[in-house]
């Protein structure tokens, strides 16, 4: 069956292929199929992909495999663009704001590079 695509998803440099070169394959494969359901699907569960209250537009990507927690932090551009940012594995019920002030310096550098 051929899946129609309704969003398209954007690396931002590095920052999400070099944390997804070092998961396990069982972590890659949810990851991917996480991303095919933001991809072609129009309403995606927030249980995979939540807005983040407190932040400027920005949105994690949810994997959980076996008793492991993994988070993507992305936004949108231009609507139906979804950009990937820093990820990370998630080991206590709060975000680690590092982790949040990264990817909202990630996103203000993005739209900077853009707008040049």
């Amino acid at each position: 069956m051929v899946q129609k695509f309704i969003r398209e998803i954007f690396y931002y440099k590095n920052y999400y292929l070099d944390f997804f070169n070092n998961l396990k394959p069982e972590v890659q494969k949810k990851l991917n199929w996480t991303l095919q359901l933001l991809s072609t699907i129009d309403r995606v569960p927030e249980k995979y992909f939540k807005h983040l209250t407190g932040s400027s537009g920005i949105f994690e990507i949810r994997v959980e495999v076996g008793s492991d927690i993994f988070r993507v932090f992305s936004f949108f551009d231009k609507g139906k663009l979804i950009i990937l940012l820093n990820g990370f594995q998630k080991k206590s019920q709060k975000t680690p704001k590092n982790e949040l002030e990264l990817a909202e310096k990630l996103k203000k550098q993005y739209f900077d590079e853009k707008d040049k």
